[in-house]
């Protein structure tokens, strides 16, 4: 594949000494989409660019893409075509740029299909952004900073934030196009992890998110005895003001020592997201995964002994090749028998490139459809009637901010932004933490009192 560098073209020869420099981000996808954004945001911003300028009035459009599956793909190709028809796109005056998934899984190819794109930007080369930015506008940077152009005043960041941990992956489960994207595993060291951290708080984020593709496995990588358990514990202990949360943790990555951290420390969220995809050892083999509906249930087990109020979060695949009716009918059995408290479905997406791609007993559209929505309805039968069981239990509610019409919103440790639904409160301004009783819920959104 080309070098960034070398797939930047329609570059002014001459620099400038005060080139524009409006830049306006648009993220697709994932979580780690979004803290990838900010990283190129806040690289960009500290380079001189104004990060904050709509698409309309930018001089460079970047589109982070996500391609995981088909459906993301062509999300973020809606976006890519969107930000080309800009007026000022299409006239020449203001670049486009593809970065993040689709660049680092498609390579030339799609260089080669979207013309309208300055450049190509792949997730292992998103810390060229500023070089590649300066091309496109024709700035040579020397020793000084580029001047900044006028920009909005700084607005207050969300309660929360994302805090990647790892990227990459060498699990290479058979549907999963991630490695492809984002390259073997490797942990961030603990004490670049722990700077993030500092400056999410000083933007004012009162929770975070610890993600990766792949959390238990951090520290494996690296020298020491270091694990997740330890980060945990290290960074709940230096912020205690802080609330810390654990997503997408694979099976293997329960242990008895990460559960410990969070059963002993108030600020780790007793909740965990763990990604089963599926119970039927067979399937499971097939998606190059481990585990059973026996295993999982004893992990279940094994966890609310040790952590009793934790709320447990999964996502599950629905049609993935080979699957019979009895073993669908297995996994919504499993869902209807374990204490789940959210459920993720989604149904099984064919993915070139991948080992599942050309597994025999692919199933229609319609049937991985129809198969996705009985296990969600399934999912739902089960986990709405635990939600209302939460109904006169008092919980610290961290509020995140006012609807319209003045409704005051927040989550509590129970509730993983963007997915789980919010708690509505009466009183407390953002970052604020208030204890509430909870008074009604309705489906996965509940009121406080």
């Amino acid at each position: 594949m080309p070098s960034v560098t070398d797939q930047v073209s329609g570059a002014s020869a001459v620099a400038t000494a005060e080139p524009c420099g409006r830049i306006s981000l648009i993220t697709m996808g994932c979580a780690k989409n979004e803290v990838d954004s900010a990283a190129m945001a806040r690289a960009l911003s500290e380079a001189g660019y104004d990060t904050s300028a709509s698409p309309d009035e930018a001089d460079v459009v970047i589109v982070n893409t996500c391609s995981f599956i088909q459906s993301a793909t062509e999300e973020s190709l809606e976006a890519i075509f969107e930000a080309a028809a800009l007026p000022a796109v299409e006239r020449g005056d203001a670049a486009l740029i593809v970065a993040g998934c689709m660049p680092a899984r498609y390579g030339d190819d799609l260089a080669e299909e979207l013309t309208e794109a300055r450049a190509f930007v792949p997730c292992s080369k998103e810390d060229d952004i500023v070089a590649v930015v300066d091309g496109i506008l024709g700035y040579v940077r020397g020793t000084e900073p580029l001047p900044r152009t006028a920009s909005a005043p700084a607005q207050a960041g969300p309660v929360f934030a994302y805090v990647k941990i790892s990227d990459g992956c060498d699990r290479f489960c058979s549907y999963c196009t991630i490695p492809a994207i984002r390259g073997r595993y490797h942990s961030f060291p603990f004490e670049d992890i722990y700077r993030e951290v500092e400056r999410a708080r000083a933007d004012g984020a009162r929770e975070i998110d610890l993600i990766a593709q792949d959390t238990g496995r951090w520290g494996q990588d690296l020298p020491g005895d270091r694990d997740l358990a330890w980060l945990v514990n290290e960074l709940s202990e230096a912020f205690p003001d802080t609330w810390f949360r654990v997503m997408y943790l694979q099976p293997e990555g329960v242990t008895d020592a990460l559960l410990s951290v969070m059963a002993a420390r108030d600020n780790v969220c007793p909740y965990l997201d763990i990604p089963l995809q599926h119970v039927s050892a067979p399937l499971l083999r097939a998606m190059n995964r481990a585990g059973s509906a026996e295993k999982f249930h004893e992990l279940i087990e094994r966890i609310r002994a040790a952590v009793p109020d934790i709320t447990l979060r999964t996502t599950l695949i629905a049609g993935f090749p080979g699957e019979t009716d009895e073993q669908f009918e297995a996994l919504c059995d499993f869902v209807a028998e374990e204490p789940f408290d959210y459920v993720g479905v989604f149904p099984y997406s064919r993915e070139e490139g991948t080992a599942a791609f050309d597994l025999p007993g692919q199933l229609d559209e319609d049937e991985k459809a129809e198969r996705a929505q009985v296990l969600r309805d399934a999912a739902d039968a089960c986990c709405v009637p635990r939600i209302a069981e939460r109904i006169g239990r008092v919980m610290p509610v961290l509020v995140e901010g006012c609807e319209e019409d003045g409704q005051r919103y927040g989550r509590a440790q129970c509730q993983a932004p963007e997915v789980d639904g919010v708690t509505f409160v009466g009183e407390g301004e953002p970052g604020d933490v208030v204890e509430v009783v909870i008074a009604d819920t309705l489906l996965y959104e509940m009121e406080g009192e």
